[in-house]
């Protein structure tokens, strides 16, 4: 067996009971002469028992090694927008607290339109282990999109993700791998809400209260997914690289909420949290807008909508709503002196454009690229008053033909039309034309070209 780790090559290979089988000019000698029986007596005056495996026998001889003498690879991923003042510290931090037996790297994926990726570069080279940079001059999919794009570019065994503003404590980093390798765990998450944790560094009862409303919300939405997870939001987490890629197709980031895409979408097996205080920015501004917190509400909608069952329902649900402009419509061309017949055509286009608005923004949010919003507009508005033309027929071949009442010949004649308009929506309006499908795959063309990569000296 050999050691695993940086210096595997250099230590020569250990026999079952980890003595040595051939000794290269630096390694540890261990004389047989001196060696008392059932141990052997390093140079340094170590004694290690001859029953110990040779991983054991490394961390005897390694202290910096943890019990299984193994050393870990991990990719720490730091996504940035305007953070160059944030930087120096987060790398400096990192150093210091980072033991032996794992082996980092620092990648950042920016988005910035100040001098952060400069500053990264600057501050790279002091720093120990290695600080790579990509830098998106399309910021799609917005901060989850960042870490996405880093996770496909990583190639070590862990991955962590964490912000630049130090909110997230840089000296975690070590334990969350540490306990996903002793627990066996996919997922790690830093958790202000677990037992010791603190929501401490969040900004005024505002923000406090976001955070908790947002919590409780998601959790009673994904309760099954999300079950030992007490903190969803958290953008501090590792996780391992495999369990990422096998469901890096399926990942649709969106907005600053990247822990809960993942573990909605990859649905890790084993989940393990550690508590953390989050602390307050070091630098900076602090990026929450009201325009993410939409994203993040149109981002519960895509998950909550993956299935088709689920976006059926709430196309219904939506489709509802629209009776409330309808109506108003009605009234109100009505009280201008138009005819009830014309009135009630006009006014079903009110509740027709205000349903498209819904389905648009929110069920088929990633959908919308593959048509320009007028043709997806006319084709939604020529299915919706199909919908009319064809209920009225199949009410009366339901009544005349097989002998229904009234009442329940109208229930399932709506019933009827609301599945096909579903399906016909989803088909004629939303599926993407033949030959679009392999491009929305992939990465946006300009965003490829455009992105550059840096990396700095370690």
């Amino acid at each position: 067996m050999s050691v695993t780790g940086p210096d595997a090559e250099e230590t020569g290979g250990r026999g079952p009971t980890g003595r040595e089988e051939a000794a290269a000019p630096d390694e540890i000698a261990v004389p047989d002469e001196a060696a008392a029986p059932g141990e052997l007596t390093a140079s340094e005056g170590i004694a290690i028992p001859d029953e110990l495996t040779a991983s054991e026998v490394a961390a005897a001889l390694d202290p910096a090694l943890p019990p299984d003498g193994t050393r870990t690879t991990v990719t720490v991923i730091i996504p940035t927008f305007n953070e160059a003042g944030n930087v120096e510290e987060l790398l400096t931090r990192l150093a210091a607290g980072l033991p032996a037996h794992l082996e980092c790297e620092a990648l950042f994926v920016d988005d910035s339109t100040d001098d952060t990726p400069a500053a990264i570069e600057r501050a790279a080279l002091t720093c120990p282990f290695p600080v790579n940079v990509i830098h998106r001059e399309v910021p799609t999919g917005g901060l989850s999109g960042a870490v996405v794009e880093g996770m496909k570019a990583a190639a070590s065994e862990w991955i962590v993700v964490m912000d630049a503003d130090l909110q997230h404590p840089p000296s975690l980093m070590p334990e969350l791998v540490e306990t996903g390798r002793r627990a066996g765990a996919d997922l790690v998450v830093a958790s202000r809400y677990a037992g010791g944790g603190s929501h401490a560094g969040l900004s005024g009862r505002y923000r406090v209260a976001v955070s908790r409303t947002s919590t409780l919300a998601t959790k009673a939405l994904f309760r099954s997914a999300l079950r030992g997870i007490s903190d969803p939001m958290s953008g501090f987490f590792a996780i391992r690289r495999s369990t990422v890629h096998a469901h890096s197709d399926i990942l649709k980031p969106l907005g600053y909420k990247i822990l809960l895409e993942l573990a909605i979408r990859c649905r890790p097996r084993v989940v393990a949290e550690v508590p953390f205080s989050f602390q307050e920015r070091f630098a900076g501004e602090s990026k929450s807008t009201v325009r993410e917190g939409l994203r993040f509400l149109a981002h519960l909608v895509s998950l909550r909508t993956a299935t088709p069952v689920a976006r059926m329902v709430v196309f219904g649900l939506i489709g509802l709503t629209g009776f409330l402009p309808n109506l108003c419509g009605l009234a109100a061309l009505t009280a201008m002196g138009l005819h009830y017949l014309p009135a009630e055509v006009v006014a079903n286009q009110f509740g027709v454009l205000w349903n498209f608005l819904l389905i648009d923004l929110l069920l088929f949010r990633d959908r919308r690229g593959h048509r320009h919003w007028a043709d997806r507009l006319g084709r939604f508005a020529l299915l919706a008053n199909a919908d009319l033309v064809l209920r009225i027929p199949l009410i009366a071949l339901l009544v005349d033909g097989v002998g229904m009442s009234v009442l329940p010949a109208t229930a399932l004649a709506l019933l009827t039309t609301f599945v096909i308009r579903f399906i016909a929506t989803e088909l004629l309006v939303y599926l993407p034309r033949r030959g679009q499908a392999k491009d929305a795959a992939a990465p946006p063309a300009r965003a490829e070209a455009e992105g550059r990569e840096k990396e700095g000296t370690p």
